[in-house]
């Protein structure tokens, strides 16, 4: 798949006008109800009212809509967005998978080699 998973995309499938707030909600993991009210709540209270319409139709002009497909299915959106959410804890929970496996596999070894050790060096005698 050439469309990268940890890139933000504008969600046009989600939109109610441009997909930048579905977009931003896709990318961070969070509802794309409290996206919403922030985004109503900064402009309506004057705090950022010229700056949130200029950057929503920046974002909006530069942003490049989300590929159809990119996901698919609901567990895979689940693990990209924690992704882009923290790459380093997820980097640490595959890391932390691999050793219990890691683990788990020379306890089976450890397992199998002590409990036909004996007979493994009867057999090994019987030989000579």
């Amino acid at each position: 798949m050439s469309a990268s998973r940890t890139q933000f995309y504008l969600d046009k499938q989600n939109a109610k006008w441009k997909g930048v707030c579905a977009g931003i909600a896709d990318y961070v993991g969070v509802d794309v109800l409290w996206i919403r009210l922030a985004f109503v709540m900064l402009t309506v209270t004057g705090v950022g009212f010229p700056w949130t319409f200029i950057a929503y139709w920046l974002i909006a002009w530069m942003g490049t809509p989300k590929p159809i497909g990119l996901y698919q299915n609901a567990a895979d959106e689940k693990f990209w967005q924690g992704v882009r959410s923290n790459p380093k804890r997820s980097t640490a929970e595959v890391r932390s998978k691999l050793r219990d496996v890691d683990r788990r596999l020379a306890d089976i070894e450890t397992h199998y080699t002590t409990r036909h050790s004996s007979t493994l060096a009867a057999e090994i005698d019987s030989l000579r």
